[in-house]
């Protein structure tokens, strides 16, 4: 290949002979590669589905979330049910990592990239298969210095990574303050004070009968279905803005609210409590640390649809 025509939009080329013919310029672009542009340039080498368990490790902070199943749990520095979506995110965004550039093949010193003391490390587990990314300082372009445990080359990774790394814990907590659904609820109990109303799904009488709600506390009573759907859609929905630890003032010590639901055909059942503290409104759930700051206007909206049922 030799040099642009005079429009620029085309290249004098040659096969080595006399003969000298032109060429789209754009297919230039397709020759001219470094050995970079060319390498691999994933960070690690892991298979996303087989991903088990993540660790991160940063000062301060020591984060690790791991799959029971089919669902992830968080396990430092709380233990508590995770969001799926986003642990699978953190995962996707770990393995399809790439390297924006090479500072060194054989890296001697480490502490020049920061990579003596990294910033964070985090370490993906398959069985027992592990991968760990350590990433340190800045370079002049804001990327960060990194690499991986295996290999002794240090490259850079763009600064969002990083940042995905150090978020907190909460961040990666399921937020959902109640684990049922209208369509699987089949019992639900409220105790305000000392005013306690209970609800549960039951078949009516006759072979083709439909399974209809009913209250049956303080006393048995048809209730409207669909306002009984509305307080299961109202609950269901509620979901943390925020977790806050057993030092804060949420009010759970004086409930406004407890709820208990039943679901999954009566299989599995939750408890949820409810406090007030100042204009903020807190869920402390059953098994699960610290309490879930919860938006105070949707709570509200929950007790109205209790008491028009009442």
């Amino acid at each position: 290949l030799g040099d642009k025509t005079a429009t620029q939009g085309e290249v004098y080329a040659s096969r080595g002979g006399k003969q000298v013919f032109l060429i789209a310029a754009y297919v230039e672009s397709s020759f001219a590669k470094s050995t970079f542009d060319l390498r691999e340039k994933s960070v690690l080498a892991v298979e996303r589905d087989k991903v088990d368990r993540v660790e991160v490790e940063a000062p301060g902070q020591s984060l690790a979330v791991a799959k029971a199943g089919s669902e992830w749990r968080l396990e430092k520095p709380v233990q508590a049910p995770a969001d799926y979506g986003t642990v699978e995110s953190l995962v996707g965004r770990i393995q399809t990592a790439q390297m924006k550039s090479i500072a060194a093949q054989q890296a001697t010193d480490l502490k020049q990239y920061g990579l003596d003391k990294p910033e964070a490390t985090v370490t993906l587990s398959a069985g027992s298969s592990r991968a760990a990314l350590a990433i340190g300082g800045k370079d002049e372009s804001g990327n960060h210095y990194a690499k991986d445990a295996s290999r002794p080359l240090v490259f850079t990774v763009e600064a969002g990574l990083l940042e995905e790394l150090k978020k907190p814990a909460g961040d990666l907590r399921n937020k959902d303050v109640f684990a049922f659904r209208p369509f699987n609820a089949t019992g639900i109990e409220t105790t305000r004070a000392s005013e306690v109303f209970a609800f549960e799904k039951a078949k009516g009488a006759g072979k083709d009968a439909e399974e209809k709600w009913r209250r049956v506390k303080p006393s048995v009573k048809d209730v409207d279905q669909a306002k009984v759907d509305d307080l299961l859609a109202r609950l269901s929905n509620l979901r943390a803005q925020a977790f806050e630890g057993g030092q804060a003032k949420t009010g759970i010590d004086t409930p406004v609210l407890v709820v208990v639901a039943t679901f999954d055909e009566g299989k599995k059942k939750e408890r949820v409590v409810f406090g007030r503290s100042g204009s903020d409104v807190f869920a402390s759930i059953e098994g699960q640390p610290g309490a879930a700051k919860i938006d105070a206007a949707e709570f509200d909206q929950a007790l109205k649809a209790l008491d028009a049922l009442k």
